[in-house]
């Protein structure tokens, strides 16, 4: 007997965002088809990827090298060729479909936009930075509108930092806990070239930095508004093109990790500066930008729209994922000894 249940393809199902997304859409009754390194369909297949992809209601790409590592020229490579090939391959995919998916949505990413401390980006005014994320995020959104494929709605959701059960949120308690949770201050830069331009237009040849104080922006969003924003995403025909899905309050630097602190009941937390950031990213394998670009973004099209944020409070969606980061911590079973 054939499974009438609508079908939704979810690459890079296995992250945090997607594991979400999944269990979201399982539960609304539809069947789940993922293509990843290790799934269902793998990347390469081109056979299996366009068997997928046609009949499918809609996609949901979400592919890519974290960017929670070392930018060496190594990794700086796989961050962008992981996004820009698979959404190629996709496209293709949709392209040759007899009967492709209705709606496309693709990951993005806010940091797309400007160090901004003056006024917040938005899809219709915001302004696009330089350098090598900003670089990745411009040839992603590139590879993902190039096809001309009219019978499918293409949306690029530039996220924001998502709060929940993930390793963004995991490794800032963490720090906090440590009572290294103070502000952390943007400073001259030593000489590098890690965050020189990448891609077929590269903007930048050298890192910059801004006397922050800690006073960066911080925008954010629940790992429910996520999910919540896409499904409004898919039941609004008129929403197309790039969509940022940030909380409509954002915060600053110093406000997150002062709320990070009263969660962990830590009374002191040590403030960093970028002489001090720098050696301890290193020992960390991650990047000082990852916590000193200021990311000022505001959701305008999806409030337009109408859809309602669950989570506009900074405090209270950080505890929220930090009891769920421990229910899960404490569910996990225990290995037992030798006996």
């Amino acid at each position: 007997m054939s499974d009438s249940r609508p079908r939704v393809v979810i690459a890079g199902a296995s992250g945090f965002v997607g594991t979400a997304l999944a269990r979201a859409f399982a539960a609304e009754g539809y069947r789940i088809t993922r293509i990843g390194r290790s799934a269902d369909v793998v990347w390469g297949d081109r056979a299996g990827i366009e068997a997928v992809v046609d009949g499918a209601e809609l996609i949901v790409n979400l592919a890519g090298k974290s960017v929670n590592c070392r930018y060496d020229d190594r990794n700086r490579h796989e961050i962008l060729r992981s996004r820009v090939d698979t959404t190629r391959e996709l496209a293709d995919a949709v392209a040759h479909a007899s009967r492709p998916p209705s709606l496309w949505l693709n990951a993005s990413t806010a940091t797309i936009y400007r160090h901004a401390t003056d006024r917040p980006n938005t899809e219709a005014a915001g302004e696009l930075g330089s350098g090598f994320s900003v670089d990745v995020a411009r040839a992603w959104e590139e590879a993902f509108f190039a096809e001309r494929l009219p019978e499918t709605r293409r949306v690029a959701l530039r996220m924001a930092i998502v709060i929940g059960d993930g390793p963004a949120i995991r490794m800032l308690l963490n720090v906090a806990r440590a009572g290294l949770g103070g502000p952390q201050h943007d400073g001259p830069i030593p000489r590098h070239r890690r965050y020189r331009g990448i891609g077929p237009h590269p903007t930048a040849d050298r890192p910059l930095w801004h006397r922050t104080r800690g006073r960066q922006r911080f925008s954010w969003v629940h790992i429910d508004d996520v999910v919540g924003a896409i499904r409004f995403i898919r039941d609004h025909d008129e929403i197309d093109g790039v969509v940022n899905v940030a909380s409509p309050e954002p915060s600053d630097n110093r406000s997150l990790m002062r709320a990070l602190r009263r969660i962990v009941r830590m009374p002191v937390g040590i403030p960093s500066w970028r002489w001090m950031l720098e050696p301890a990213m290193w020992l960390l394998r991650t990047e000082p930008e990852l916590v000193l670009k200021s990311r000022w973004v505001l959701p305008e099209r999806l409030v337009a729209g109408g859809y309602v944020f669950s989570h506009t409070d900074l405090d209270d969606a950080l505890r929220a994922a930090a009891s769920e980061v421990l229910r899960r911590r404490r569910a996990r079973p225990r290995r037992s000894g030798r006996s």
